[in-house]
């Protein structure tokens, strides 16, 4: 197993046990920020165009939807359920000036409208792909595009996957790239 994807996965074994509180939204991914070098490859992966839609599912520090927005000229939007984060993302993109084309929504991935996505971003765990996966097919519209970080969608067949054997960072990645 790759140390990265190690890491990552004992970094969630709080959320996989069930140690959070009912009263939390259900985590669904520790975060661990995305390289940027691999940021820009899943946005090229999935094909991101000039003021099209996309939507970063648990976007932590708000890394793709800023690049979505700078050098796609994409309309961007994160989903952050935690505030910090949510924070940080908000004033980076505000000291940036570029509120009309990103923003972070503070809340449960769950609860949202995904369906004007033109392409949509994911870096979860396996389970929690699974758990999304039927809330996405109801509300993807066709020829919606999906790029998942690291882990596969199960019952999904990916039409491109591609393998980048060292991020800058020595650590190597793999997206897989689905169309509704």
């Amino acid at each position: 197993m790759h140390l990265r994807r190690f890491v990552f996965a004992l970094l969630a074994l709080p959320l996989l046990v069930g140690q959070t509180k009912k009263s939390e939204i259900e985590k669904l991914a520790p975060f661990y920020p995305t390289p940027e070098t691999v940021v820009e490859r899943m946005l090229l992966l999935g094909g991101l165009k000039a003021g099209e839609k996309m939507f970063d599912l648990g976007s932590g520090d708000g890394r793709v939807v800023i690049m979505a927005a700078q050098k796609f000229n994409a309309d961007a939007t994160g989903i952050e359920m935690d505030a910090d984060l949510h924070k940080q993302s908000m004033d980076r993109i505000r000291g940036l000036g570029i509120e009309k084309k990103a923003r972070i929504v503070l809340g449960d991935i769950n609860r949202q409208d995904y369906s004007s996505a033109d392409l949509l971003t994911v870096y979860l765990l396996p389970s929690s792909n699974d758990k999304i996966r039927p809330m996405l097919e109801k509300q993807l519209k066709k020829g919606a595009r999906v790029v998942s970080h690291d882990y596969l969608f199960s019952g999904w067949t990916p039409v491109k996957e591609e393998h980048i054997e060292d991020d800058g960072e020595g650590r190597s990645h793999t997206l897989y790239l689905y169309v509704r």
